[in-house]
């Protein structure tokens, strides 16, 4: 799991033609920057130990149950290694400037399949890797965009998302290994994914996405290309993959049908009867595997952002012991092949993501990577203390509360400390309590607290706050840290006098958005590929995204709603930032264009604003590539040193 602070680390571009005569500018092989002063050499090296640190995400077992595929970074990107053995050496497999994304080991083969795009376009190819030959083969077109790959169980099949067909919608694809015959399942228009093949390999599970809170499962049958769609509660619900039973008994599913959270459930398809796995379980449960011999499942809560791992029997539906883990957040849960062992990876606060197995016959622990930190003590990392503030609504008839993660520095007694407020991106995403190095040298090195928020809007807290923010209600979520500046300012602790804003992508928007409604309790805010206006974002970012974005922000096609986006943007309140403010972005960004950051920089410009700007041309939707990762940081570093502690 990639840390949070790297994944908003995403970007913004700039006509440079346009810019005012004032701007100091300089160009770097890829890099633009502008009024950013030159990184001194004491703060870069001060920072050298914390760009070393890694993290690695599990990318599944090798067929022969003897060794993992994970991803982590040794040079410049992620890229898949092999590892045969706890602790064993970390085998590299793959070699590419740009990063590996969707690794998907074949269950049966010697082999896998892994996604890659160029320069963050997020345009991604899908590629099959022989372990035995070592030779790769495009198995896409080259040019469309293509996703979640899933093998059928023997290996023969694999299907996947693409928008080949007319590049707006998203089908699904099965491709036939023996004969390399690929053709398109799904194409009744709209975003679809494959979740799960049958056990003869004769049908798949797939669901149309329409937003973070309704999808429509279904069935197709491969021979005769008929799709089926699933009744659903009360016609509109989110729901998590859907997998079939290896004996074809039944499918198993997470949703939030007649519930507020998405709980894991199981159709008896002979009974015709749902029953409820996770229901006494009030949190969200947000990934969930199979033994290949369907005796064991493992599935992990998100508990108030925390990781909890569980493992049934799925027999007599009783939970299984399982060894106490450090608490963190779990991804990526698999099964050996031989359904003797779970395979996790593990991240918390204090320590990056690692793989690791739990032997479920002797309820050992093995690590299997051990990722660096930069020669740093472990012993000072900070680890956060979930808070909860009141806003300025109720929930109940109490006071709602908004929970945060809350980074504490070791200051001196009675010294107030400037905070940071780090917002998410999504916006139907959540904080967690993962590693991040920035965090910990802003606070173990600068003294800074970091309190980074879930506002109304966020995922893992039910379907009813998650879809607080929608449409005409987008600004109750900046009154969320409205209400938060006044809780820094109840905290003697907490200097109120030096707050900033730090957010990407949509956390972006929040940043400009914050700025323009409580600019004078600011000091300074950090917009990383921020949507700036609403109406400018949907006419542009690529078509197939646009109608699942409409569905959280509002339809810039209906009148009311138009004027209520344009009313609202940042762009049209730009008068009101007159605090410093640093903009970054990608150029490639397919997701919120580059011109979001152009019109927002013109704007403050325009109004007399200092503005710090930054762009890679071989970036996307967030910086992935390490020169350009530890560049941003420490501009990042010395922007807040001068706009935060300064003056």
């Amino acid at each position: 799991m990639r840390p949070i602070w790297l994944a908003l680390t995403l970007g913004l571009a700039l006509p440079l033609a346009t810019a005012a005569p004032s701007v100091e500018r300089s160009v770097v092989g890829t890099r633009t920057s502008e009024n950013i002063p030159p990184i001194p050499a004491e703060l870069a090296e001060q920072l050298r130990r914390y760009a070393n640190t890694r993290g690695a995400a599990l990318g599944g077992w090798t067929a022969d149950g003897a060794g993992l595929l994970v991803t982590t970074r040794f040079g410049s990107t992620a890229q898949v290694h092999r590892v045969k053995a706890p602790g064993g050496a970390r085998e590299q497999l793959t070699f590419y400037d740009e990063p590996i994304a969707s690794l998907a080991p074949n269950p049966k083969q010697d082999g896998f399949v892994f996604g890659k795009d160029v320069g963050g376009s997020e345009f991604w190819q899908l590629y099959w890797f022989d372990l035995a030959t070592r030779a790769t083969t495009l198995l896409t077109d080259g040019t469309s965009r293509n996703d979640n790959p899933l093998w059928s169980p023997d290996g023969a099949q694999l299907a996947w998302s693409s928008t080949a067909r007319n590049g707006t919608d998203t089908d699904v694809w099965v491709l036939d290994r023996a004969c390399g015959a690929k053709k398109a399942v799904v194409t009744a228009g709209g975003a679809w994914v494959a979740t799960g093949f049958s056990a003869d390999g004769s049908k798949l599970l797939v669901q149309k996405l329409v937003s973070a809170n309704e999808a429509h499962p279904g069935v197709v049958d491969l021979a005769s290309g008929k799709l089926t769609l699933f009744p659903v509660d009360g016609g509109k619900a989110a729901f998590g993959a859907f997998r079939f039973a290896p004996d074809s008994s039944g499918v198993y599913y997470t949703s939030d049908e007649g519930s507020e959270f998405k709980t894991l459930r199981f159709h008896d398809l002979k009974a015709n009867k749902v029953v409820s796995l996770s229901g006494a379980i009030p949190w969200d449960v947000e990934d969930y595997a199979l033994s290949r011999d369907g005796r064991r499942l493992a599935f992990v809560t998100n508990e108030d952002g925390f990781g909890v791992l569980h493992l049934l029997d799925t027999a007599t539906r009783a939970e299984l012991p399982l060894p106490a883990l450090p608490k963190g957040v779990i991804g990526g849960v698999e099964f050996s092949p031989d359904g003797a062992r779970i395979a996790f990876a593990l991240n918390s606060a204090v320590s990056p993501s690692d793989v690791y197995t739990i032997d479920l016959a002797t309820q050992a622990v093995a690590r299997w990577t051990q990722s660096e930190i930069g020669g740093l003590d472990a012993s000072t990392f900070i680890a956060p203390e979930l808070v909860r503030f009141a806003t300025f609504d109720k929930a109940g008839g109490k006071p709602r509360t908004i929970p945060a993660f809350y980074y504490r520095p070791h200051g001196a007694a009675g010294a107030k400390a400037p905070v940071v407020i780090q917002i998410h991106g999504g916006p139907e995403a959540q904080a967690r309590p993962v590693f991040n190095a920035d965090i910990q040298y802003l606070v173990g090195q600068l003294g800074i607290a970091v309190l980074v928020p879930n506002v109304r809007g966020s995922a893992g807290y039910g379907k009813h706050y998650l879809q607080l923010d929608n449409g005409f209600r987008r600004e109750d979520a900046v009154k969320d840290i409205g209400a938060l500046l006044d809780w820094i300012g109840t905290r003697p602790e907490l200097d109120a006098q030096r707050v900033a804003v730090y957010g990407g992508s949509y956390g972006g928007y929040m940043v400009l958005a914050t700025m323009t409604h409580y600019n004078e309790r600011l000091r300074a805010g950090v917009d990383i590929v921020g949507i700036s206006n609403f109406v400018t974002f949907l006419t542009h970012t690529e078509s197939y995204r646009r109608d699942l974005r409409r569905v959280e922000y509002g339809d810039e096609r209906d009148p009311k709603m138009r004027a209520f986006l344009e009313k609202i943007a940042p762009t049209t309140n730009a008068g009101k930032i007159t605090k410093p403010l640093f903009v970054a972005q990608g150029a490639n960004d397919p997701r919120v264009p580059a011109s979001e950051a152009a019109q927002i920089v013109a704007s403050v410009r325009g109004n007399g604003g200092e503005v710090w700007f930054l762009q890679f041309s071989d970036e996307g939707h967030g910086f992935r590539k390490k020169p350009n990762v530890d560049y941003f940081r420490a501009a990042t570093m010395l922007f807040w040193q001068k706009h935060l502690l300064g003056g």
